[in-house]
């Protein structure tokens, strides 16, 4: 059976955040790209249904395997199947940092519905996938497949985004731990919601410029509330804003992961040198974004 995916890394190149409803659910309007970096997940025939972490941020998610998004998707798809289904046992490589507003655990659990769904032969079509996946979270529809997307409602409501360049970026996380639920109770208190009407887009952007220059026109409402709770967001933030070859810097998600669109891989690799020889303790990695990845390292 022996089977790999690449589950990348989610960015939000624009994030707008509405008033919470009846539900307490916020309804959002994301312009979504994925990431060449991430984790990996595979699956091997076993005795019984687990999950094996290891990579370098494995620690993270220790004494969580068991309730681990990847085994809750997996028991899902499963539950979907006609009849018994063989045990299967699944290795997650985990490349990205947790809770870090890179869609990680989405990310991963899109992989391995895209993994089992296969190993085991479960007759679910790509639209019946995408609603589990939707399940699981905000991010889970746009995860599973790791295409740029416009993801709109609770994240479950995707269209294909405008044409995308390649786009060269780096990626900084400072290590600070921060709470999605905290971060939107610190947003509901400030009362400043956003629109989620999509803006209006080209059909394509031409170049990163022209990219960087109309994301300027969007926010990430999350951004202010985070900047609060992790002091440590802002630090990154005013750094890349005085790089020159950052064309636009910006939080993704609810954090505290950051990034810099930049205008080549040049210039993306020459700051994140600079930012990796500043900020030792600091995450960076450059990347492209766009998406899909498949196979990517």
């Amino acid at each position: 059976m022996g089977q790999e995916a690449f589950a990348p890394a989610k960015i939000n190149l624009f994030l707008h955040v509405g008033a919470p409803g009846a539900d307490g659910y916020h309804p959002l309007c994301s312009l979504m790209a994925f990431a060449d970096i991430g984790d990996r997940v595979s699956v091997r025939e076993a005795d019984a249904l687990s999950l094996r972490v290891r990579g370098p941020f494995a620690a993270a998610l220790q004494g969580e395997e068991a309730d681990n998004l990847v085994l809750r998707a997996v028991r899902a798809l499963m539950a979907r199947g006609k009849g018994p289904l063989p045990p299967v046992a699944f290795t997650l490589d985990k490349r990205l940092p947790v809770a870090a507003g890179l869609g990680g655990g989405s990310s991963d659990a899109g992989a391995a519905l895209r993994l089992a769904r296969e190993a085991l032969g479960v007759a679910l079509s790509d639209a019946e996938l995408e609603a589990l996946a939707a399940e699981l979270g905000a991010d889970g529809a746009a995860c599973l497949w790791g295409r740029p997307v416009l993801a709109q409602g609770r994240g479950e409501r995707l269209s294909p985004a405008p044409g995308l360049p390649l786009i060269d970026a780096v990626l900084i996380n400072p290590g600070a731990a921060v709470s999605t639920p905290e971060v939107y109770r610190g947003f509901d208190a400030r009362g400043a919601f956003g629109d989620v009407t999509p803006p209006p887009m080209p059909d394509a952007f031409e170049s990163v410029e022209e990219l960087a220059g109309w994301l300027r026109a969007t926010t990430n409402d999350l951004q202010a509330p985070a900047v609060a709770l992790a002091p440590q967001i802002g630090d990154v933030l005013e750094t890349l804003a005085d790089e020159r070859e950052t064309l636009l810097a910006r939080m993704s998600g609810s954090g505290a992961t950051c990034y810099a669109l930049c205008g080549s891989d040049i210039e993306a690799e020459t700051l994140a040198e600079r930012l990796e020889a500043m900020r030792p303790a600091w995450w960076v990695e450059r990347c492209r974004l766009g998406g899909p990845w498949d196979g990517a390292l």
